[in-house]
């Protein structure tokens, strides 16, 4: 496993506008959290052994605002809820989409992400200014191999006449896009901006809206810290610093209204068990 230590100033408590909502103190030893180590650009191996990505740079974030150390560790993705459950880590920070499934074992927080799919194309293509699903008719898509976006291609090809192509890695099928084998790639939204940003041969294109968030799970009986955290990512949202951070990893400057950078009412994402819609004020005081 690959551990990374983020840490920060003396903590202090963390008060809330609404005295009904349970927050939690500020453990002074600080949190143990993990994150899947191998999803770029959220969480990817660095050449000196380490950890990097958007998520482990909103862990130290979340350290930096709660003035105590969050320590980080990269594991499968497979392992890291049943870790959660048994107690091994105090939250995750790995994006985990917020589903009915998920939400009847776990607690969220509001979404810190939407979880959107996006085309990737090449540089200069008429593609690149395509704004919807049916301007797609008829081409050839590039996919990973039993991903999320295989699935939607496939249940939409009768709609749309796609022919799809599917292939072992992601990274393979922005090969297909740059070669000719493929018009355009689908992936999640995250993933393709960083293939356009490593890659300047290729662009994004349309962004499908799924209408789903990408959140950090907590245990069912950790409501207060769930609370906690939940307004740590309501200040991120309203100081910048998830605008931020959205610029260094996908070259892509969050749009207002977007869930990156706008705070949700009450503690939790709204219509999933455990959702809180307790009234506060965003606050950075900690």
């Amino acid at each position: 496993m690959l551990k990374h230590l983020l840490s920060a100033s003396t903590a202090t408590l963390y008060l809330v506008g609404a005295a009904s909502a349970e927050v939690a103190q500020i453990k002074a030893d600080g949190y143990a959290v993990a994150v899947d180590g191998t999803f770029a650009p959220h969480a990817m191996p660095t050449m000196s052994g380490g950890v990097e990505g958007f998520n482990i740079d909103l862990a130290a974030a979340i350290a930096e605002k709660l003035g105590v150390p969050v320590t980080v560790t990269a594991a499968q993705f497979s392992g890291l809820i049943p870790a959660l459950q048994a107690g091994t880590y105090d939250f995750l920070v790995a994006p985990t989409t917020v589903t009915e499934e998920r939400a009847e074992n776990l607690l969220f927080t509001e979404g810190f992400m939407d979880t959107n799919f996006r085309f990737v194309v090449p540089k200069g293509s008429e593609a690149a200014g395509f704004d919807s699903l049916e301007d797609f008719k008829g081409m050839t898509i590039a996919v990973n191999k039993g991903s999320v976006y295989e699935r939607f291609l496939e249940e939409k090809a009768d709609e749309m006449g796609w022919t799809i192509v599917s292939y072992g890695t992601n990274t393979d099928a922005i090969q297909a896009v740059l070669s000719g084998r493929a018009e355009a790639n689908m992936a999640g939204a995250t993933a393709s901006a960083w293939a356009a940003k490593k890659n300047p041969q290729v662009e994004l294109s349309f962004e499908y809206a799924t209408g789903l968030v990408w959140s950090l799970p907590f245990r069912k009986d950790d409501v207060a810290t769930r609370n906690l955290i939940d307004s740590v990512l309501e200040c991120l949202k309203s100081d910048g610093t998830m605008a931020t951070l959205s610029e260094k990893w996908f070259d892509v400057t969050p749009t207002e209204g977007t869930t990156i950078v706008t705070p949700t009412p009450g503690y939790g994402t709204p219509g999933f068990d455990g959702y809180e819609d307790t009234e506060h004020s965003v606050s950075c005081e900690f």
